[in-house]
């Protein structure tokens, strides 16, 4: 158990107390889980636009003229078909092919290459790529020097063209691609990616710059509908966007054909880590598979529930489950045997002891109009 004393702060945790956030522990960290409310919070970056604090996560940059053949060995993606300022959402595997952590990978030029992880995962995967990058490349890990959040919602990129200057062309970034910018006098580098199912941009710049850049872009949306926005309808809005969550749709018991994340493999870009497995896995044929459901029974799903059959028998378990807010239904995400993933499949939730029914539906559960 993680004690109070061991728990790391951002750079904004000042400025969470003051917009009278709810402190939790995450990964480590002392975390914003709401402000106002996980509900409004979520629909605020439905609507206009949220503000994320994610100073948690963990950069990684490998330099040198085999850096970007390293980085391709250590993924499941492509990352030779990048170009400068280009981005790519993939996993890391162990040799049985299971994931070690979900990433993004940013080509800054040939030979600079940078890696995002999770927070929970950040000693694990430094060491993958640490280890990995010996004898060919430089590595560093730039976590304690770097800040990172994500500003989501149909208005973030308006509200950051509103900075001027630079930041006034950022809305010309095509979806995950990145760019150095200066926006609100702090340089940054500015990436059209996130996490919530939204448009908008994930914003690094240096750890002592990034309270004013919060406080001025705070300041610049809040006509807008910006609001603070904490790791609670961060999981509501990753879930409706059927986005998976390292610890509950994937971990090293799961591999990412399994998880839906097919389309994050290239069995065909040549050797990495974990490809045999992986093979022998497309090979075999899926026992399992992830699927999004409905719970049409008066109930919610909760990770870790277990998932019946029709006649009661334990059968899968739910990875990750809330009440949609925009869906405006109860939804879920779990394993259930690939005989049962078929779309229309009906099955139950073990909720608390009692049998919920529920059915297996398209996923997203939310896609935004482009």
């Amino acid at each position: 158990m993680t004690t109070q004393e061991t728990l790391r702060r951002t750079p904004l945790y000042d400025c969470h107390v003051r917009a009278g956030a709810r402190i939790v522990p995450f990964a480590g960290w002392e975390m914003p889980v709401q402000y106002e409310g996980i509900v409004p919070e979520h629909r605020a970056v439905r609507t206009a636009a949220g503000l994320f604090d994610v100073c948690h996560m963990g950069e990684l940059e490998l330099r040198g003229e085999y850096s970007g053949q390293v980085v391709n060995y250590l993924i499941t993606g492509d990352a030779s078909k990048l170009v400068d300022g280009q981005a790519l959402y993939t996993c890391a595997c162990n040799e049985r092919g299971t994931v070690l952590d979900d990433l993004i990978v940013y080509r800054c030029d040939a030979n600079r290459w940078l890696i995002v992880c999770n927070a929970s995962n950040l000693a694990k995967m430094s060491a993958v790529f640490a280890k990995g990058a010996e004898g060919h490349c430089e590595f560093e890990d730039r976590s304690d020097r770097t800040a990172l959040i994500a500003i989501q919602g149909p208005k973030a990129m308006q509200i950051l063209a509103s900075a001027g200057g630079e930041a006034a062309k950022l809305p010309e970034l095509g979806s995950f691609h990145f760019r150095d910018a200066i926006v609100a006098n702090v340089r940054c580098t500015v990436a059209r990616t996130g996490y919530t199912g939204e448009d908008g941009a994930e914003i690094f710049c240096a750890l002592g710059d990034v309270e004013a850049l919060w406080t001025h872009l705070m300041m610049l949306g809040g006509p807008l509908g910006l609001v603070p926005a904490g790791l609670g309808a961060r999981d509501t809005l990753r879930l409706e966007a059927r986005l998976s969550l390292y610890g509950n749709e994937i971990d090293e018991t799961t591999n990412p054909l399994e998880a839906g994340l097919g389309w994050i493999v290239k069995l065909e870009k040549g050797d990495f880590v974990g490809r045999a497995a992986l093979r022998e896995v497309q090979a075999k044929g899926l026992s399992r598979k992830m699927v999004g459901f409905e719970v049409t029974g008066r109930g919610i799903a909760r990770h870790g529930y277990p998932l019946l059959d029709l006649e009661g028998k334990p059968v899968g378990v739910c990875t990750s489950g809330s009440p949609g807010p925009t869906v405006g239904k109860n939804i879920g995400l779990g394993y259930l045997p690939a005989s049962m993933s078929a779309l229309g499949t009906r099955f139950q939730v073990d909720c608390r002891g009692k049998a919920i029914e529920a059915v297996v539906v398209k996923t997203p559960f939310y896609k935004r109009a482009i």
